[in-house]
């Protein structure tokens, strides 16, 4: 295999499986009228509207902007560790959690490039990534499963906070608390090349951001907002197109084909009905460190009226295994590239704290 082929499978494993996984769920269940109800055109379109918002925003400097302003200001690794993980963690209730990642993972790489050992490297990018999977439960839009479920059931905004108030504060509590346990070592700065920002079009943006919301909170129509937004990108800034992530569209198209299919074999049937029957919480959270959390909140929203036990499910359960949640691939991926004669360092710390914040968080949910 080439270098190439082999860039573009690693680059594109996530939705390359989940489209293999259709495939074959497409030749238990052979394509018939039923199909055309799989998908759920709502949170697609509402999926496509934020993440060109937040392309068009990257493609400014935005984030990079406003995280080495404040990276800058802290020159040791405790303090440092805490700026990187907060805006981690703030980034994911806004820009959702695998772009909260993709945005800054590279800055921690850059903040720490004189940690030849990866020591602090291994510590921060564990913690960011608790902090995107956990961080953007309390949102909506937070988390790409969150966004399915809210549509799918129709949950109000209001309950929707209130089912997630208490495992976020209990993650949040917990994970700064977690980022205490860093050295305080001196670290260097990011340099003083900040990026020079557009406040047209940083206002602009902020616009086409609040259209978004108000497109997933139900207020205006999401074809409406699809077509608003990208029609005014199509016109400043075509770039944004190309930093939307469509494997993550592709993933979810393809999860729907899957889960859907999967529902309608009658040994599945019967055996979720079972298990989620007996407990909607553990079987999602089971599910989760197996299949991930997207395709376990398309898959087990067809057995179950259940709602708040399959958010709460698969918003912990995107912690634990590497393959509970697409943020924790990236991770791996982005820690990979930098450090690769350091891949084996890394799982231990991972999984150490990923399901030690999974047993916690679990706990409290089977409690509220």
């Amino acid at each position: 295999m080439s270098v190439k082929l082999k860039k573009f499978f690693g680059a594109n494993a996530v939705p390359l499986i989940a489209l293999t996984l259709a495939v074959v769920s497409m030749a238990l269940v052979p394509p018939d009228a039923k199909y055309a109800g799989y998908f759920d055109w709502r949170t697609l379109a509402c999926l496509a509207t934020m993440m060109l918002v937040v392309g068009a925003y990257k493609d400014i400097g935005f984030f990079t902007y406003i995280a080495k302003k404040l990276i800058n200001r802290l020159k040791s690794a405790r303090k440092l560790t805490i700026a990187l993980v907060f805006i981690t963690f703030v980034g994911s209730i806004f820009i959702a959690n695998d772009m909260a990642l993709l945005t800054f993972l590279p800055l921690t790489f850059l903040v720490f490039k004189g940690d030849k050992n990866s020591n602090h490297v291994i510590f921060t990018v564990t913690l960011q990534t608790v902090a995107a999977n956990l961080g953007g439960m309390i949102m909506p839009f937070g988390n790409p499963q969150s966004l399915y479920l809210y549509s799918y059931y129709h949950i109000p905004v209001a309950e929707f906070m209130t089912i997630m108030a208490i495992p976020f504060a209990v993650a949040a509590f917990l994970i700064f608390s977690c980022c205490f346990f860093e050295r305080s070592d001196s670290v260097g700065d990011v340099g003083d090349d900040m990026p020079a920002l557009d406040k047209r079009r940083v206002l602009l943006y902020l616009g086409l951001a609040v259209i978004s919301v108000l497109a997933v909170f139900r207020i205006i129509d999401y074809r409406g907002a699809l077509c608003l937004v990208a029609g005014i990108l199509l016109i400043v800034d075509r770039k944004a197109f190309r930093l939307v992530d469509y494997g993550l569209l592709i993933t979810f198209f393809a999860f729907f084909v899957f889960a859907n299919n999967m529902a309608r074999i009658p040994a599945v049937q019967e055996a979720m009905q079972r298990l989620v029957g007996e407990n909607t919480l553990l079987t999602g959270v089971v599910s989760c460190q197996v299949i991930s959390n997207v395709p376990t909140a398309i898959f087990l929203s067809n057995f179950t009226a259940d709602y708040k036990a399959l958010l709460l499910a698969t918003n912990i359960g995107g912690c634990g295994t590497p393959v509970a949640s697409l943020a924790s691939l990236i991770s791996f991926k982005k820690y990979n590239e930098e450090y690769p004669g350091h891949s084996l360092r890394y799982p231990g710390t991972f999984s150490l704290i990923n399901f030690a914040f999974l047993g916690v968080t679990l706990v409290i949910c089977l409690f509220i």
